[in-house]
């Protein structure tokens, strides 16, 4: 019988309950003019309410005498309540979203009511005890906040349900700025922190416990963590990368708030939550910058950047901007890509402050005439040739094209630079141009070599060059192809297990670029110290355990992305090279260094230029590559396999074969008289 009457009792209850919980709902999807209207009513309902359970209270019995006047000083106090409750805001502020403003707003229309009630008790005399208003602030309190409160209580409770569980790394000023962030939106909840300090852990900051980093794994299985948040912008890069390190293996998201760089110079905010850096990607130390290099080609003097609206010319502008040149000259044959790079650049002028001239031109580096009437007309002084075709399969599917730009475009603006006097140019290479088994990596050798022979002239251009290896997130890199694939559901796409690649960023590699410019003084190719090689399986493995999921099905329960190996594309090769000897020298950066390599003269050189650019104007690929493997050093039997347009005249029986080479064939670039 008991047992009965319990489950009776249990199931009214939970009737009960059920019911308040729909007619929340219910109440919370109307309209907001229709809310605020029914939470009017329901507030005057309880200052009713308290008035008559603070006489019966007083009283101690239900049983008391409520006269005219006793019955107009309650209906008095509910009508200037509500116009109180209304000029007080009380029902501006949204109930589920309620902050430390709205309950004062509370207790200050409450008090007010309570004078009301007060006075009109004591100007009518009502038969009423003297206590009654102390005790209908209380209740009135009571009904008209607790439910308030209840009802936030009850969102926010749901709320939790449907959000993430996270973990924030760092209890600092950072990690409590983001707690409070995160607190005010419904996509995560933060269960506890995490930090290094013994001084903080296992106490309490803004309700969260703080524990160390040896429980990680602990929490995440119990309350089933999805994310880490690293709060910690002023870590060192070496810290950053030891606590990245340890998360790589768990079965979360990690991701991280900005640098303290970006905090302080207002670039970024606190609770901006982003993915982890791509210099914590690469696990080395970005190369520190020296201001004076940096300036000593830029500023107060008219920079020109070529391709600027590519992945490495846009970062050049970026940089150059922040050292105050005279005057910015931005070349690209991509209207759009021109069009993007100068809005971004005047944005960042706007917002910086700068006031310097900046100049958007359309054109191409294989138009030289057009090239020399600019570096006269705007006088320009350095020159950073980033235009270029750079990606391999790309220039292995249109030959004589990736080598008329890469090879042409550069002795055209080298060429012009010289005759209209600018004082300095740099090449931006790449570590394909040593030892090259691709087109791509020979035609950058060879515009290389073009800068070496204009050196060995008499001439006021200082001509350098930079090679480096592959930059993380530029245009083509496989960073931004892994991050895309991962959040596909894999799998991720490696070309062979045993590939590797040097890196760095794109601002490191911009910046290297700039310095250089400062310390050549004329044919000189400049290597950036990267440290080792990265094998892209590891970085692949390290990207997918990094978005919180396994590479290995007999580990963690949990959802999985495989790697899938697909083969080497067309030019590729397992390993990149820096230096096609070991001839190097120091420079006045402690990670830079100088490379004495091998050079042609330039009349071999330009020999070359004009055998390339007979056969470029013939479409005879197989022309292309014997001039190639002749120049440039390294560069093998290649076949031409994969050009789409050469490919095709071979199925038809109609490929171009260009006639051997007079001597009486016309300079590409001829020389003034002067």
């Amino acid at each position: 019988m008991l047992n009965f009457c319990g489950r009776v009792v249990a199931r009214s209850v939970s009737g009960l309950v059920g019911g308040l919980r729909d007619g929340l709902e219910k109440l919370i999807e109307l309209p907001r003019n229709i809310k605020q209207a029914c939470l009017l009513a329901i507030d005057m309902g309880f200052v009713s309410l308290a008035i008559w359970a603070a006489v019966a209270f007083r009283w101690g019995s239900l049983d008391f005498p409520f006269g005219p006047v006793e019955i107009f000083c309650a209906a008095f106090t509910v009508v200037v309540s509500a116009f109180i409750f209304l000029r007080l805001g009380l029902y501006r502020a949204v109930i589920r979203f309620m902050g430390q403003q709205a309950i004062w707003a509370v207790i200050t229309a409450v008090s007010y009511s309570t004078l009301v009630l007060g006075a009109t008790i004591f100007f009518t005399q009502a038969q009423v005890p003297r206590s009654m208003p102390f005790i209908y602030w209380g209740l009135a309190m009571l009904g008209i906040g607790g439910m308030r409160l209840s009802v936030r209580a009850y969102y926010q409770a749901k709320l939790r349900s449907l959000s993430e569980n996270v973990l924030i790394y760092g209890a600092g000023e950072s990690g409590r700025q983001l707690l409070t962030a995160l607190n005010h939106g419904d996509q995560y909840r933060a269960v506890a922190f995490v930090d290094d300090d013994a001084r903080l852990q296992h106490s309490v900051i803004n309700g969260l416990q703080v524990v160390p980093p040896e429980e990680i794994e602990q929490l995440i299985a119990q309350h089933d963590i999805t994310q880490v948040l690293l709060a910690i912008p002023s870590a060192s890069p070496e810290r950053r990368k030891e606590i990245i390190n340890s998360l790589v293996g768990l079965p979360v998201y990690v991701r991280t708030v900005p640098r303290i760089t970006e905090l302080v110079a207002g670039e970024a905010s606190v609770n901006q939550i982003q993915d982890i850096d791509l210099d914590d990607l690469l696990g080395r130390d970005p190369v520190p910058p020296h201001p004076e290099l940096i300036d000593r080609c830029i500023t107060d003097k008219v920079v020109m950047v070529t391709g600027a609206g590519g992945s490495i010319g846009s970062e050049l502008c970026r940089q150059i901007m922040l050292s105050g040149p005279r005057e910015l000259v931005l070349l690209d044959n991509c209207e759009y890509a021109l069009y993007n790079v100068e809005r971004e650049l005047r944005d960042m002028m706007l917002a910086a402050n700068l006031d310097f001239n900046m100049v958007a031109l359309l054109g191409s580096v294989q138009d030289g005439r057009r090239l020399e009437s600019v570096f006269r007309t705007f006088k320009v002084d350095t020159v950073y040739h980033a235009a270029a075709y750079k990606h391999v399969p790309m220039v292995e599917y249109n030959v004589a094209e990736g080598v008329a730009n890469n090879v042409f475009g550069t002795w055209y603006a080298a060429q012009a630079a010289r005759k209209a006097g600018v004082d300095t140019f740099v090449l931006v290479s790449t570590d394909k141009a040593v030892r090259p088994t691709n087109i791509m990596g020979a035609s950058k050798r060879f515009a290389e070599m073009i800068l070496q022979g204009l050196a060995q002239r008499e001439n006021n251009t200082r001509f350098c060059m930079v090679r480096f290896g592959n930059v993380l997130g530029s245009s083509g890199s496989v960073v931004p192809l892994f991050r895309e694939q991962i959040e596909n559901g894999g799998p991720v796409t490696v070309t062979h297990p045993e590939v590797t690649r040097y890196f760095m960023s794109i601002k490191e590699a911009a910046q290297l670029v700039v310095q250089a410019s400062a310390m050549g003084t004329g044919g000189d190719v400049f290597v950036l110290d990267m440290g080792e090689p990265v094998r892209i399986v590891d970085l692949a493995r390290r990207m997918i355990r990094l978005s919180g999921y396994e590479t290995d099905h007999d580990t963690h329960v949990g959802e999985h992305i495989d790697i899938e190996f697909i083969g080497l594309r067309p030019g590729e090769k397992l390993y990149e090279e820096l230096l096609l000897g070991s001839n190097v020298t120091g420079t006045g950066h402690p990670m830079i260094m100088r490379a004495e390599e091998e050079c042609l003269s330039y009349g071999q050189i330009h020999s070359y230029v004009t055998e390339l650019m007979h056969y470029c104007d013939a479409l005879d690929c197989d022309g292309i590559t014997s001039v190639l493997r002749k120049a440039v050093s390294g560069f093998g039997e290649h076949e031409v396999r994969h050009d789409h347009i050469w490919n095709r005249q071979a199925t038809l029986g109609t490929q171009p074969r260009a006639p051997a080479i007079t001597s009486n064939v016309k300079e590409l670039f001829p020389e003034k008289s002067s």
